[in-house]
C-alpha cells in the first residue's frame, strides 16, 4: 500500500475485553493493542499484549513488516509498504508480500464465556440461545486472542516474533521506570508474564506458539507515539516492553499459530496446536448462526474453514468500484456489529452494552435505546428481558442507572430519562413478546418510577402541580442525553421542562394505563387497586396532551427544545422535538408534527443523521475536533449524533406514512463498510460537510438503529 491506511479494525469477546488497532497495522490511539482484557468484565480493562513486530528473512535479505509511529513524526519500520491487502471478514486479516513471498496474518479473539448465563427473578435463561440449559452454573471467563501466521514462497524463510506488553489501565499510556519491571517464566512453547511495582502486581498472563525457538532478552522500546491522540489534545507518548523474541524457519504452507492468555496455566489446559486457530473462527461463526440466525452454521462454517485455508482475502481497498454487496450480506455484517456491544456485567451476573468502543462502558440510557435494535429486531427476546430485568433491579428514587463506573462500585444515577427510556422500552418488549409475567414482575418498578416522579426525587426532578409536565432543577449538572460540562458548566443547559422528558412522560403514562388495565385479573382487592391507578393515568393524560402545546413556537413552526425553571421557553432548532414524536404514545397533532419533522429536514438532517444544533444558531459548532475542553463544547453544539436516524425515521412513518423517508442510506453503509472501523458505526460525525466521522469509532447505539430501520 503506497500510504498509510489508518482505518480501524474491532474484535470483541463478550466480556467487555477487545483487540483493535489499523488496517497499515499502526497504532494510533492508547486504546489500540491485541488483547485488552475485561478483568472484571466489562470493567477493568488492561492493556496486556500492544502487538507484536514481524520481520522476515528471504534468500538473505530481511523484511521489516511492521509500522510503528514514534514520538518526533518518525515512522519506523515501513512495513504498510509491503501490504499487499487487508480484510476484515471473517476475521482481520493481512498479506505482506514480495517478488518471490507471501506472509499472511490473522487474528481471532475467541468468545469469552464458558459455562454462562444470566438469572433473571426466578427464571434462568442464556444468551446466546433462547433455549435455557436446566440449571446454570458460575460463568467462567476466558480473555485471549490467537494470531497466526501462513508463509507462502519459492524458498525457507526465517520468520522473527517480537511481542509488545505492558500492563495498564487502557485509557492511560505506560512508562518505564526503575520500579517497574516484568517477570518472565519460560516454558515449553510458552512463558508467563507478569508485571510488578514496589506494594503492586500485575495480571499474570500467558504467550504460547506452536513452534520456534524463543529467546528472552528483556528490553523497553521508548516513545512510540499516537496521533489519535494527539489531534485529541491527550497523552500522545508510550513505553512498552519485550520480555524476547521467537524465532522460526517455516517451509512454504507453513503456519504459526499464537495465543496470549490471562492467567496461570492449567493442568487441564491443551497444548496448542495450529488447527485450534481455525476451530476458533469456526466456533465463532456457529455461535453467530445460532445466536442472529445468519444462516446454517455447516453451509457457514465450510466457507469460513475454505477461506481460513485460502488464506487470501481481497483487500477493502483494492475492491473493485461500484461493486455493491447485497443486503442480505450487509444485514449480516450489522448483526455482527451489534453483537459486539452485548456483554456480561460479572458481579450482577447479567447481560449489558457497551455504549461505545473504546473508551465506554456501559451506559443505562444508551443500553435502552440501543435494546430494540439489537434484541428485538433480531428476536434475542429472552436478552431483551434480561437487560430490563437487570437496570429494573438497579431502580432506586426511581431513577435507572445512566453510568456503571469502570470498577465494582455503586452505580450513577446521573439521569432523568433513563428511567423513562426503560418503561419506553419495556412496553416496546410487550408489544413483541405479549410476556405478560414478565410485566407482573416488572411492574413494581413501574410503580417506583411513577410515584418518585410525581413526589419528587433527585436533581429536583418533580411533576409540576400546574400543568402535569415533568420538570427538574439541579444547578451545575446535565442530566439529559445532551450532557457535556465544561468546569462545572453545563454546555447544553436543559433545565426545567425539557420536550423528549415530556414526551417520554406522557408515553409512560400511556403504557401505565394499558397495563393496569392488562393486569386487573378481577380479585377484588387487586382489582380495585389497579381501577384507582388506572384512573389516575387517564387524567394525567388528559392534562400532560394539552400542556405539551406550551411547547408550540409559532414562529419557527417548531417545538420549543424547553420551557425553563422561570418559564422562559428556548427556540434552539434541535433534535429533541424529533425525538419527542418517535415515541409509541406521541401527544402531538398531526398537523404540528409535520411541520416540524420539514424543519428538521431542512435544518438538521446530513447524510449521517441529525444535527444536534441548527447551523444558523449562533451556538453553532461545526467541527468536533481539539482538545477535551473544545470537544466538549461542539459535543451537542451541532454535532451529527448518527443513532438519531433512528427516530427521525420512526417519526416521519407515523406522521407522513404515504410519503418515502428524505433519507440516502448510502452514505451511511458506505461508512459502515468502508471507513473510520470498518464494519461498525462511529458515534458521531461533523456537523459541517463533509461530515468526517468522530467519537467513538463504534457505537452500540448508531448500530441499533440502523439495524431497527434497515429493511425501511
Amino acid at each position: 500500500m503506497a500510504k498509510l491506511d489508518t482505518r480501524e479494525w474491532l474484535l470483541t469477546n463478550g466480556l467487555g475485553s477487545f483487540a483493535s488497532g489499523t488496517v497499515c497495522d499502526a497504532r494510533t490511539r492508547t486504546y489500540h493493542g491485541w488483547l485488552i482484557a475485561a478483568l472484571s468484565p466489562p470493567s477493568q480493562r488492561t492493556l496486556l499484549l500492544s502487538h507484536v513486530d514481524a520481520s522476515l528473512e528471504v534468500a538473505g535479505q530481511l523484511y521489516a513488516l511492521s509500522t510503528n509511529f514514534w514520538m518526533g513524526g518518525a515512522i519506523d519500520s515501513l512495513g504498510y509498504q509491503l501490504l499487499r491487502s487487508f480484510e476484515i471478514e471473517p476475521v482481520p486479516s493481512w498479506i505482506w508480500g514480495g517478488n518471490n513471498w507471501q506472509l499472511s496474518r490473522q487474528l481471532v479473539m475467541p468468545y469469552g464465556m464458558g459455562n454462562w448465563g444470566w438469572e433473571t427473578g426466578a427464571e434462568s435463561f442464556s444468551s446466546p440461545t433462547d433455549n435455557p440449559p436446566s440449571k446454570i452454573s458460575k460463568p467462567e471467563f476466558c480473555n485471549r486472542v490467537l494470531i497466526q501466521y501462513r508463509y507462502e514462497g519459492a524458498e525457507v524463510a526465517t520468520l522473527r516474533l517480537r511481542p509488545l506488553i505492558g500492563d495498564r489501565d487502557f485509557h492511560h499510556q505506560q512508562s518505564a521506570s526503575s520500579g517497574l519491571y516484568f517477570s518472565s517464566v519460560v516454558g515449553q512453547q510458552q512463558v508467563l508474564l507478569q508485571a510488578h511495582r514496589p506494594g503492586w502486581t500485575g495480571t499474570p498472563w500467558q504467550l504460547r506458539w506452536t513452534a520456534g525457538d524463543y529467546q528472552p532478552d528483556g528490553v523497553w522500546y521508548w516513545n512510540y507515539y499516537y496521533p489519535a491522540e494527539n489531534r485529541r489534545g491527550l497523552g500522545d507518548r508510550e513505553d512498552l516492553y519485550s520480555p524476547g523474541y521467537l524465532s522460526v524457519k517455516l517451509q512454504p504452507g507453513d503456519l504459526l499459530t499464537l495465543e496470549a492468555r490471562v492467567g496461570l496455566p492449567q493442568p487441564w489446559q491443551p497444548d496448542l496446536k495450529p488447527q485450534d486457530f481455525e476451530q476458533a473462527v469456526i466456533a465463532e461463526q456457529q455461535r453467530l448462526s445460532e445466536d442472529l440466525g445468519l444462516g446454517a452454521a455447516g453451509d457457514e462454517s465450510e466457507a469460513v474453514e475454505s477461506q481460513i485455508l485460502s488464506n487470501n482475502p481481497k483487500s477493502h481497498s483494492q475492491a473493485e468500484p461500484g461493486n455493491e454487496q447485497n443486503p442480505k450480506s450487509i444485514w449480516q455484517q450489522l448483526l455482527r456489529a451489534g453483537d459486539q456491544f452485548i456483554v456480561t456485567r460479572a458481579i450482577a451476573n447479567s447481560p449489558t452494552v457497551i455504549a461505545g468502543y473504546h473508551w465506554f462502558n456501559d451506559w443505562g440510557r444508551d443500553t435502552l435505546i440501543a435494546l430494540p435494535g439489537l434484541a428485538l429486531t433480531t428476536g434475542r427476546f429472552s436478552l431483551a428481558k434480561g437487560l430490563l430485568e437487570a437496570f429494573g433491579r438497579y431502580c432506586s428514587n426511581g431513577l435507572i442507572p445512566n453510568t456503571f463506573p469502570d470498577a465494582d462500585s455503586q452505580p450513577i444515577y446521573n439521569s432523568v430519562d433513563a428511567s423513562l427510556w426503560w418503561i419506553e422500552t419495556l412496553g416496546l418488549y410487550l408489544e413483541a413478546t405479549q410476556d405478560w409475567d414478565f410485566l407482573a414482575s416488572q411492574y413494581p418498578v413501574v410503580r417506583q418510577i411513577y410515584k418518585n416522579f410525581c413526589t419528587g426525587t433527585s436533581y429536583n426532578i418533580h411533576v409540576d402541580a400546574t400543568d402535569g409536565l415533568l420538570t427538574w432543577d439541579a444547578p451545575g449538572v446535565a442530566i439529559t442525553w445532551m450532557d457535556a460540562v465544561i468546569d462545572g458548566q453545563p454546555v447544553t443547559p436543559r433545565r426545567g421542562k425539557a420536550i423528549e422528558i415530556n414526551a417520554l412522560w406522557y408515553s409512560a403514562l400511556c403504557w401505565a394505563s394499558i397495563w393496569a388495565e392488562q393486569l386487573d385479573t378481577g380479585t377484588t382487592a387487586n382489582s380495585t387497586k389497579l381501577i384507582s391507578q388506572q384512573k389516575r393515568y387517564a387524567q394525567q393524560i388528559v392534562q400532560v396532551k394539552r400542556s405539551l402545546q406550551k411547547f408550540w413556537n409559532p414562529a419557527l413552526g417548531y417545538f420549543y427544545d424547553r420551557i425553563g425553571p422561570d418559564d422562559v421557553p428556548d427556540a434552539s432548532i434541535r433534535p429533541n422535538a424529533v425525538l419527542a414524536l418517535s415515541l409509541t404514545h406521541s401527544g402531538f397533532r398531526g398537523d404540528l408534527a409535520r411541520s416540524v419533522l420539514q424543519v428538521a429536514r431542512d435544518r438538521l438532517l446530513t447524510p449521517y443523521g441529525l444535527r444536534s444544533l441548527d447551523p444558523a444558531d449562533p451556538d453553532y459548532v461545526g467541527t468536533y475536533s481539539g482538545d477535551r475542553w473544545y470537544r466538549d463544547r461542539a459535543y451537542h453544539q451541532g454535532t451529527v449524533w448518527s443513532w438519531l436516524i433512528g427516530p427521525f425515521i420512526r417519526a416521519w412513518k407515523r406522521f407522513y406514512d404515504s410519503q418515502p423517508v428524505p433519507f440516502d442510506w448510502h452514505p451511511m453503509l458506505d461508512h459502515f463498510q468502508e471507513q473510520a472501523c470498518i464494519g461498525s458505526i462511529s458515534e458521531i460525525f461533523d456537523g459541517d460537510a463533509p461530515h468526517h466521522a468522530e467519537g467513538a469509532i463504534a457505537q452500540a447505539w448508531s448500530v441499533a438503529e440502523i439495524i431497527r430501520h434497515y429493511n425501511d
